[in-house]
């Protein structure tokens, strides 16, 4: 028998964590990217009712997927609605004190919202 906390770290390691997990997601196309997205919103989800995430779960996870300037420009081609609902996220984790990080990962992350925004709007600067 696991701990809520223990199943959360196993789940976080086979799945949102696992490269062989996001990488078919990411081959998933749309669907696989807003199935990423839901992964993290339910990661979340762990912390707000049973506070079972550890930290490292969420600086991971932000190495992982913003960090990571391939797979978030994956993430921002095939589904940037998806990409920005992680960013939400990430940033409301930190909010809430569930996830303790940088100041640079935060305004990273706060970077990162809005490219998905002006990509959502067609927003397309010229330099």
């Amino acid at each position: 028998m696991r701990t809520l906390s223990g199943q959360v770290r196993l789940d976080t390691r086979t799945k949102l964590l696992n490269p062989k997990f996001y990488e078919a997601a990411l081959k998933g196309g749309y669907e696989g990217v807003r199935e990423i997205s839901k992964r993290m919103r339910y990661t979340y989800g762990w912390s707000v009712t049973a506070n079972a995430v550890d930290n490292f779960v969420y600086e991971d996870a932000n190495d992982t997927y913003i960090n990571d300037e391939n797979i978030r420009k994956q993430m921002m081609d095939r589904n940037p609605e998806a990409l920005r609902d992680m960013v939400t996220t990430f940033l409301e984790a930190n909010s809430k004190g569930y996830w303790e990080t940088s100041e640079e990962n935060l305004d990273k992350l706060k970077q990162v919202y809005q490219e998905c925004e002006d990509k959502i709007e067609g927003v397309d600067f010229v330099a």
